[in-house]
């Protein structure tokens, strides 16, 4: 069950660059959790490029995307971070805050220019991004006595099920990761491979992050 999609990077190492009319626009952007994460991340950007005429910004936070905030950094009003902003948002992506540095080249772009490079802009960074899908996984320990194991351990590649390193001792665990809706195929399976003889342990749920 994917409960939210964020991105997997957490440094600003990404950047993509966008030219329109002599002005460049970078684009830098990371997961952050915080709006104290956020702000450091946009403030950064503004030190590293201090130099740039504008260092716009945007954030979205929250699983369920509720935490937002735009800045125009100079920028005629409503023609910069609320672009970025709304980028964010049609990607449906959420813990990820996204800086646009523009160095001016001398030529005014006009309020719809600016809107459309600072979107586009803002697009090229996300397109660049890895996504990742926050997803709920359900822990089960399986133990069974060795001579079912090769029998088990077939079952679980074919079905591509995840799993996490066995415990072996006088039995072995086999440490499974299900989604919900796996839980009840996959347990009716394992019941069938094992004509009942296994002991079956269930952890609170897990949120693991799966590249899309």
């Amino acid at each position: 069950m994917v409960l939210y999609q964020t991105i997997e990077e957490r440094d600003d190492r990404l950047e993509t660059e966008y030219v329109i009319q002599k002005s460049r626009f970078l684009t830098h952007l990371a997961h952050v959790e915080t709006e104290d994460e956020a702000r450091a991340f946009v403030q950064k950007m503004k030190k590293r490029f201090y130099d740039a005429r504008h260092n716009c910004s945007a954030w979205v936070l929250g699983p369920k995307s509720d935490l937002q905030k735009s800045n125009d950094d100079g920028e005629p009003g409503g023609t910069a971070g609320n672009p970025i902003l709304e980028a964010i948002k049609k990607r449906g992506i959420t813990d990820v805050v996204l800086v646009v540095t523009r160095y001016f080249g001398g030529i005014k772009l006009g309020a719809g220019g600016l809107i459309r490079a600072y979107s586009h802009s803002a697009v090229l960074g996300l397109d660049a991004a890895t996504t990742i899908a926050m997803t709920e996984f359900i822990p089960y320990a399986i133990t069974v006595d060795y001579s079912l194991l090769a029998t088990l351990e077939n079952c679980l590649r074919a079905e591509s099920i995840r799993t996490q390193p066995a415990d072996y001792a006088e039995n072995v665990t086999l440490h499974l990761l299900l989604e919900p809706e796996q839980q009840e195929a996959v347990l009716t399976a394992i019941t069938d491979l094992t004509s009942g003889n296994f002991q079956p342990k269930k952890d609170e749920p897990v949120l693991i992050p799966v590249r899309k």
